[in-house]
């Protein structure tokens, strides 16, 4: 790591601002920045915040004189931010993708290319595999546009890899995250007083602690491979168990009449709206094979999914933790 200096798209974003406060504290990092529409939620010590939209063609001008050796692009949208349209937040995974890796080009410096990418290219199938491997992601056509936008940068991110040969180029596809500091749609849903579920279903579900969030990401930094690798916590939780921890009651709801329904409590103040994605996850569940980060990248999750639920709920309440305090800014 000695000298290496890294640029993280997505700053503003939890997972963005903890990496770069764990890269900050590394002497052997020598430049952190991050590049965002938005300043990072808490402040920073010694990370350079570059104010940029990656969807716009200025983002090659400001790329180029970071003289980077490492990009992390964090900035792949689950669903739109409060505020913000579903078209902008597909022109930012899709088309800012694109602007960034065309921007990755100019940048001579650069050796390593690390995209938090997401699980949600597998889809949530009935008749899935017990877990996903790397390679199984043609097994069933894309049901949702977020699965559909996930897709395209894969295929951006592998034209790049071939095209661009010396730079290590590693796509980490993540399970959904859960954690005290984060919000999220897991952890807006185990907020709610009755949870709904689909009747009839208790899907397998696998989460990754948010912890190990953050340090997977510095393990691809530290030792990055090529091509995609699952991120989970190990082993999967029924959704009916997770119902269980939780101590509150469910609503079973039949499949036809689960949105409506859930679009019904949200009038009311007593829900919380979910993506196509994540209704389908409730419904059939998901497991991935994270054999390829255990034993290429060489990092083994502290958090199993069972545990990294119970330590959501553990600290359901707690305030969040205090930050450090000052950041350069450069437009």
């Amino acid at each position: 790591m000695a000298g290496r200096r890294v640029l993280i798209t997505g700053v503003s974003t939890h997972l963005g601002t903890a990496l770069a406060r764990r890269l900050e504290a590394d002497p052997e990092v020598e430049y952190v920045a991050g590049l965002d529409s938005r300043p990072p939620q808490t402040p920073l010590e010694r990370t350079e915040f570059i104010e940029a939209d990656i969807r716009q063609p200025e983002v090659m001008r400001l790329l180029a004189p970071t003289r980077v050796d490492t990009l992390v692009h964090n900035n792949i949208l689950r669903q739109p931010r409060s505020g913000m349209s579903p078209q902008a937040a597909h022109d930012t995974n899709v088309i800012g993708s694109l602007q960034l890796m065309a921007a990755c080009e100019s940048v001579k410096t650069l050796r390593t290319l690390v995209v938090r990418g997401s699980a949600g290219i597998y889809g949530s199938e009935p008749s899935a595999p017990q877990f996903f491997t790397e390679d199984m992601t043609r097994l069933y056509p894309a049901r949702t546009r977020f699965q559909r936008d996930v897709a395209e940068i894969e295929n951006y991110f592998a034209t790049f890899a071939r095209r661009n040969p010396r730079i290590r180029c590693t796509m980490l596809r993540y399970q959904p995250a859960i954690g005290p500091s984060l919000e999220t749609q897991i952890t807006r849903y185990i907020g709610l007083g009755v949870l709904p579920t689909f009747m009839g279903y208790d899907p397998r579900l696998q989460f990754v602690h948010e912890i190990d969030a953050v340090e997977a990401l510095v393990a691809a930094v530290r030792n990055p491979v090529s091509g995609p690798v699952n991120v989970a916590g190990r082993g999967t939780i029924g959704l009916a168990r997770m119902v269980r921890l939780t101590g509150k009651l469910s609503l079973p709801i039949a499949p036809p009449l689960f949105e409506p329904t859930v679009a019904l409590g949200r009038r009311f103040g007593l829900g919380a709206r979910f993506s196509p994605d994540f209704q389908r996850l409730l419904r059939y569940g998901r497991g991935v094979d994270t054999r390829r980060l255990t034993e290429e990248i060489g990092f083994k999750p502290r958090y199993s999914t069972a545990a990294a639920v119970e330590d959501f709920l553990s600290t359901l309440g707690s305030p969040p933790p205090a930050a450090p305090v000052r950041q350069v800014v450069r437009r």
